[in-house]
């Protein structure tokens, strides 16, 4: 590849380690929220050992498998964008982020899906509300709400210039 080349492949490259991060990030918080930050919110002064073994005697448990694989399958996926970003000797920088924002979007329903038994298990040990107790998981729903909104700009963008080129 020519210097020229590199050059102008460079931010397409940058575009999909932001964009690795950015996913990566949501996953760890998404898998934190669930696991520990909620439980520890939603039973104020207990510790999660207490909580883990409050909700074994109630037959409840407070599962990761299925919040795991989640995050994990949402890494993996970045981890495909950004090889491809790599690999590819093009600077179209539009389709990377594209696809990083798809990513995020639904990683907001594959969140509430995941989180959903063990906001339940919380729920029926504790007697309390299976919603979020704590405030990370309104934040990545903002997160999945602006990456839906940056989405549609990108849309838009380029279909934009795609009237324009084909004028």
């Amino acid at each position: 590849m020519s210097t020229t080349a590199t050059a102008q492949h460079r931010p397409t490259v940058r575009a999909g380690i932001v964009g690795f991060v950015l996913v990566a990030a949501y996953a760890i918080v998404g898998v934190l929220q669930i696991l520990v930050w909620n439980p520890l919110a939603a039973v104020p002064g207990a510790t999660l050992g207490q909580i883990r073994a409050d909700m074994a005697r109630a037959n409840e448990h407070l599962t990761g498998t299925g919040v795991v694989i989640w995050a994990g399958i949402g890494i993996a996926l970045a981890a495909v964008v950004l090889l491809v970003a790599a690999l590819r000797k093009t600077s179209r920088v539009g389709p990377v982020i594209a696809a990083y924002l798809v990513l995020l979007v639904f990683a907001a329903p594959g969140h509430l899906f995941v989180g959903f038994g063990p906001g339940m298990s919380l729920a029926d040990t504790f007697m309390i509300s299976g919603a979020d107790h704590a405030p990370w998981g309104l934040v990545l729903y903002g997160v999945s709400a602006a990456a839906l909104a940056g989405l549609i700009v990108v849309i838009i963008r380029a279909a934009h210039a795609a009237s324009v080129v084909a004028e």
